[in-house]
């Protein structure tokens, strides 16, 4: 497991914060014992959470203690009910002495009720600014981390391509473009000990919809399909093995190829 992924991934937070599920707190309760950095996010998140509620708290309105002692001192004028049992019975009451404690329990309770839930507002919506920063961020790391893959992969496509040129048993076939179709280029390496054929589309914009680039090998006057180039294509592309050639062309077919080249989609055409 990606420990470090999974602390990132937010359910530390959720976790502390009460929003995770029952299976997702068993196992950050499991992983804790086994991760000593999965128990030192907790930690450190705990502290900020108390940092932030030290830092941040919230008072109750100022008048908030004179309205709810008003109100105990109303409910002090009424004559507490006295309570009997039934006949033959010992009288018993409810003394305004007794009930006080009581009303002064439900007072407090009503004080940390409301500084609780304006915490809780307050921590709530902290949680969700920095997750929703967090996501932001993880978002832009996995796009420059695809970006940076495609880097690699066109730079180890260049330097096969410059293997193959400083390579001696290789024979280097450029196909530049037909008269008024002279933007597009693409170069054939073909190696002459296997035979194998390596296509590197230089300047050939991508196909439409429906439609694929082929490859000929004029084989006896007479064209040979050598294969089609695959949409993702952008380096050095193996093709079929082409025992002999005077020439090479590509031409663009419709999606799968042709067993005939349709000469007047013709781009490029270099002869060996």
């Amino acid at each position: 497991m990606d420990i470090q992924a999974y602390i990132q991934s937010g359910i530390i937070e959720s976790y502390i914060l009460g929003l995770t599920t029952a299976e997702e707190a068993a196992e950050v309760e499991a992983l804790k014992l086994q991760y000593p950095e999965v128990n030192d996010a907790i930690h450190e998140f705990s502290l900020l959470l108390e940092e932030h509620a030290l830092k941040n708290s919230i008072n109750p309105p100022p008048n908030m203690k004179e309205r709810i002692m008003a109100a105990i001192r109303e409910e002090d004028l009424v004559k507490p009910p006295v309570l009997k049992k039934r006949d033959n019975e010992d009288y018993f009451a409810i003394t305004q002495n007794s009930i006080r404690p009581w009303r002064m329990a439900a007072a407090a309770a009503v004080i940390l009720l409301i500084v609780s839930a304006a915490l809780n507002f307050y921590l709530y919506r902290q949680y969700n600014n920095k997750n929703e920063a967090y996501q932001a961020l993880l978002s832009e790391r996995n796009t420059l981390q695809a970006n940076n893959q495609v880097y690699q992969t066109h730079l180890r496509e260049w330097e096969n391509a410059a293997a193959m040129m400083a390579d001696p048993g290789m024979a280097t076939v450029k196909m530049n473009g037909i008269p008024g179709k002279e933007s597009n280029m693409a170069t054939i390496f073909w190696d002459t000990r296997n035979k194998d054929v390596y296509v590197m589309p230089n300047k050939l914009q991508a196909p439409s919809a429906g439609k694929q680039y082929q490859l000929w090998a004029i084989v006896d006057g007479k064209p040979v399909d050598a294969g089609t180039l695959s949409p993702d294509c952008t380096g050095v592309c193996k093709m079929k093995n082409i025992p002999k050639a005077e020439a090479f062309a590509i031409t663009l077919e419709n999606a799968g190829g042709s067993t005939t080249p349709t000469l007047a989609t013709m781009l490029v055409h270099g002869a060996v």
